[in-house]
């Protein structure tokens, strides 16, 4: 499977990305979202989101080609699985998983953000953020918090996060 956020939970090679000492923030508020650690307990909604929206999450930048997913034969009992693995990387430090929630009902997957070390070496880590179709006027928004959020609290020099553009002004 080429490299991708969610292509990231087959791998076992993976090792800390924050010092022992740093304390993972747990959450992120904007005006419209919430970012919560991903977990088992958003599978229904986080299947739903991606499944809805492949070819937009595949136009967004850092996802399509040459990387797989998402990958739509994907089951919902393999996604738990995925939603399993990224809490272990979350606990084990070893890349973070954000899903992000509508503000005002945090039981609705509208996307997800990933950390995970960059494997080209280039920077210190890589992330990627997609939020469904039906929410695109979002992204921009997702993509400059956690981009603050990246270079305020986080303990990395060098980020490696594909720019938004603003869709709605």
């Amino acid at each position: 499977m080429a490299e991708g956020p969610r292509e990231n939970t087959e791998r076992n090679d993976l090792k800390p990305i924050v010092p022992t000492d740093f304390e993972v923030p747990l959450s992120l508020t904007t005006d419209h979202t919430v970012l919560r650690p991903l977990g088992p307990e958003h599978n229904q909604s986080d299947y739903e989101a991606w499944t809805s929206s492949i070819e937009h999450i595949r136009a967004t930048p850092g996802f399509g080609p040459p990387r797989r997913w998402p990958i739509a034969e994907l089951t919902l009992d393999e996604n738990l699985r995925d939603c399993e693995i990224h809490r272990k990387h979350f606990d084990e430090r070893v890349g973070f998983t954000y899903t992000i929630l509508d503000r005002l009902d945090e039981q609705h997957v509208l996307g997800c953000v990933y950390i995970y070390e960059d494997q080209t070496g280039e920077q210190d880590v890589e992330v990627r953020s997609w939020v469904r179709s039906d929410r695109a006027e979002l992204d921009h928004e997702v993509w400059s918090a956690v981009s603050d959020w990246l270079g305020s609290v986080w303990p990395f020099d060098q980020v490696k996060y594909s720019r938004r553009q603003r869709l709605f002004d």
